[in-house]
């Protein structure tokens, strides 16, 4: 087991400050069209992308990334060799390898990265990158806690960096559908929203077994993949995916804090949803046994000015409601579906509700006249992609559709329904000043206290 490379912060900071002094506001990258020129990309018109976290999300970023010809991956970095080798490698004439983010932060030919590590990792990073003038995609969750959320918001907005928080499913064409129902006000008055995530993924009973703590695999520092997490001894449950970090409460947040930010997308995107006023959750493991620690049952309830939002999420059954056909799962059962997660919303509105996934949606009249209504025109643009819409912001300096101003509002969704599971009690919140109301416990719950030498970015609070 190996200690983090021995960059001390103000050494980093001081080299980051360098970095970072040519035009905040600017792009640290000329467009070939501003000169007049013509054409393919030129090497001086190319975004140089650094991958921070070499997992399958992060894989799957920067490979979108990639495919435009006015993108160059330049630095690939991960704790687990395997994992940075194996990316790199598509890449193999413009890509370095590194193991340690701050080292990539310090390279001046990575324009922007993409930070798509463990959970509790986003925060000091993400502060870190605008620290050194480099623009950010954030993967989601944003952060794990309330306090990180505000840090991250206000290090972007003080360094004026171009942030998109990786909800990809913002991008889709349904979801600009269920949007324009929504703000055309013909579902009517809408106060009732439920939204869910279900699933038997977690093989109840069985889990994910008990596998012994030992020793981390080969070429895995597990001293910087706990970074400023609480230690603990390495478990290859920990470590298996993506999937199963997130059931680990320090590292991932359980799955709400996982998986909850692309469904409550929908609510707050079409209902402009900004903080809640009270937040209510309680959650079990009742079912799922194995030594993960998140639950596997969790339900929360949001109460906004004029709209009361829920969620409810489940290992234990992936029964969907009417997200799927009833008749053909009731004849062949689980022989049929085998692993299955169902998610979903249901905007009610008092003349119609509207329900859906990622996919589709279907409206369900509660008065005549919205039997067989027709859809809304179209009038939200189709995206670019989301990683392309990030890459056009950074030429342009626009704050992306799923910049820090948006996502920090979701995301204070996702911590306060964790802070008030971890509290065991209603948390009211006032939206005006984002305090946390009468409940001195709870403030200090919502702020995680990072192990040395790692430090809370406490300034930008």
């Amino acid at each position: 087991m190996s200690a983090p490379k021995e960059i001390s912060r103000r050494d980093f900071m001081a080299t980051a400050g360098k970095a970072g002094a040519v035009g905040a506001a600017v792009p640290m990258f000329v467009p070939k069209h501003a000169l007049g020129g013509a054409g393919e990309p030129g090497a001086n018109d190319r975004i140089q992308i650094g991958l921070i976290g070499a997992g399958a999300m992060g894989t799957a970023n920067v490979t979108a990334c990639a495919k435009y010809p006015d993108v160059t991956v330049t630095a690939v970095c991960d704790v687990w060799k395997k994992k940075r080798d194996a990316v790199a490698a598509r890449f193999p004439d413009t890509a370095k390898t590194y193991h340690d983010y701050r080292e990539v932060l310090d390279q001046k030919n990575v324009d922007a990265v993409i930070i798509a590590t463990p959970h509790h990792w986003h925060c000091r990073q993400a502060v870190d990158a605008c620290e050194a003038g480099k623009d950010l995609f954030l993967q989601k969750p944003m952060t794990l806690h309330l306090a990180e959320s505000r840090a991250v918001k206000n290090a972007v907005l003080k360094h004026k960096r171009v942030c998109q928080v990786g909800i990809q499913i913002h991008a889709g064409e349904n979801y600009r559908r269920v949007v324009e129902w929504a703000q055309s006000g013909r579902l009517g008055q809408i106060s009732v929203v439920r939204t869910f995530l279900v699933s038997n993924e977690g093989n109840p009973p069985d889990g994910l077994g008990f596998p012994p703590d030992g020793e981390p695999h080969e070429g895995l520092d597990w001293e910087m993949w706990v970074g400023p997490g609480p230690m603990r001894p390495f478990n290859e449950n920990i470590v298996r995916n993506g999937w199963s970090h997130t059931l680990f409460l320090d590292y991932g947040g359980g799955r709400t804090c996982g998986m909850a930010m692309h469904i409550l997308d929908l609510p707050f995107w079409a209902l402009n949803l900004g903080f809640p006023i009270r937040v209510h959750s309680t959650s079990s493991k009742h079912c799922v046994h194995d030594n993960t620690d998140a639950p596997d049952t969790h339900e929360v309830t949001w109460e906004f000015p004029g709209v009361v939002m829920t969620w409810m999420m489940s290992q234990v059954s992936s029964f969907g409601f009417n997200l799927q056909d009833v008749e053909r799962y009731t004849k062949h059962g689980a022989k049929m579906e085998g692993v299955q997660r169902r998610l979903g919303y249901y905007l009610h509105g008092s003349k119609a509700t509207l329900f859906g996934n990622y996919t589709m949606h279907t409206i369900v009249p509660q008065v005549e006249e919205m039997v067989g209504a027709e859809p809304p025109e179209p009038s939200i643009p189709p995206s670019p992609g989301h990683e392309r819409e990030w890459l056009d912001c950074l030429r342009s300096r626009e704050e992306p559709s799923c910049g820090v101003t948006y996502s920090h509002k979701v995301n204070m969704a996702n911590a306060l329904a964790n802070l008030a599971m971890k509290a065991g009690r209603e948390i009211r919140f006032d939206p005006a000043t984002e305090q946390i109301v009468g409940d001195d416990e709870a403030v200090r719950l919502s702020k995680p206290e990072y192990r040395a030498p790692w430090k809370f970015p406490e300034e930008y609070l």
